[in-house]
C-alpha cells in the first residue's frame, strides 16, 4: 500500500511563519508599551516631585508653620534626634540677623533670591580653571536645606536655582529669613540660632554679644568643623570682619522692616 501522494503544485503551508510573525510584532508591542509606561511614570514621578516644594512653600507662608529640614528629619529618622528652638524673627535681636546676612548674604534685600553678578564669577572662574568661590544666597541656602541634599554637585546647584527664585517670589524676605535661622545646622544635631546661642554660649539669641553673634555667623560655612565657643585665630579674625560690617548694614536690611 502506498503512502499519501504529495502534489509537487501545492505550497507548503505559511500559517506556521504567519503565527511567529504576529509573536514577534506582539513581543514587539509590548516592549513598546512598557516603556511607554516606564517614560509616563518617570514624568509623572518628576512632576510630583517639582510640585511638593512648590506646595509646601505655600504652606510655609502661614507663620505658626515650623519646616524641618533634611537633615532635621535624617536625624529622626535615624534616632538621634535634634536641637531646634523655633524663635519668631522678632525674638531673635538684630545682631544675629545683621551678622548672618553680612556673612551669607550681603544682597539679601536686593536680589530675588539669586546674586546673579556673583553667580556670573562662579561661572568665569570655572571656565577659566579657578577655585570656585561661593554664591549661595540666603534663599539658595534655605531650598537646600528644605527640600534637596547636602554636598557639592552641579544637579543640586541647578535645582536650587528656580527653587531660590520660587521661594524669594512667594515669602516675603522677612519669612525667608526666618526660616533659615530657624532650620540652618549649627553643629551636630543642633538647628536654629536660639538652640546654637544656648549651645555654645549659655544665652538667649536675643542676649547675643556683637562678637558672639559674628561668631555664629562664621561658622555656618562649615559647623561641623568650626566650634564658635572655642575660635581659632582665624575664625577669630573673620568673626572681628562680620562684626564691623554688621555695624554699619544701615539700607542693606531695609527688607527686614515690619
Amino acid at each position: 500500500m502506498s503512502g499519501p501522494t504529495v502534489d509537487p503544485e501545492k505550497k507548503p503551508s505559511t500559517m506556521g511563519s504567519r503565527r511567529r510573525g504576529r509573536s514577534v510584532k506582539v513581543r514587539a508591542g509590548s516592549a513598546r508599551g512598557w516603556r511607554r509606561r516606564l517614560f509616563r511614570f518617570i514624568v509623572t514621578m518628576l512632576v510630583v516631585l517639582a510640585l511638593i516644594p512648590a506646595g509646601l512653600t505655600l504652606l510655609y507662608k502661614v507663620p505658626f508653620v515650623h519646616p524641618l529640614s533634611t537633615l532635621m528629619m535624617r536625624d529622626l529618622a535615624t534616632l538621634q534626634g535634634y536641637d531646634r528652638r523655633w524663635t519668631a524673627l522678632d525674638e531673635m535681636g538684630t545682631l544675629i540677623q545683621h551678622s548672618v546676612m553680612m556673612s551669607e548674604d550681603g544682597q539679601f534685600c536686593a536680589h530675588d533670591g539669586i546674586d546673579w553678578a556673583a553667580l556670573n564669577l562662579v561661572i568665569n572662574d570655572a571656565l577659566s580653571g579657578e577655585k570656585a568661590r561661593g554664591a549661595s544666597t540666603i534663599p539658595m541656602q534655605t531650598v537646600k536645606n528644605l527640600y534637596l541634599w547636602q554636598g557639592r554637585s552641579f544637579v543640586r546647584k541647578g535645582l536650587e536655582l528656580p527653587l531660590a527664585f520660587y521661594l524669594d517670589l512667594v515669602l516675603s524676605k522677612r519669612r525667608i529669613l526666618e526660616i533659615y535661622l530657624n532650620i540652618v545646622e549649627w553643629g551636630p544635631n543642633i538647628y536654629g540660632a536660639e538652640a546654637a546661642a544656648q549651645h555654645y554660649f549659655g544665652r538667649r539669641a536675643s542676649e547675643l554679644t556683637r562678637r558672639q553673634a559674628a561668631l555664629l555667623a562664621v561658622t555656618l560655612p562649615n559647623p561641623l568643623e568650626r566650634n564658635p565657643a572655642r575660635p581659632s585665630g582665624g575664625l577669630n579674625r573673620l568673626a572681628a570682619n562680620i562684626e564691623q560690617r554688621a555695624r554699619k548694614v544701615g539700607g542693606y536690611v531695609g527688607c527686614l522692616k515690619p
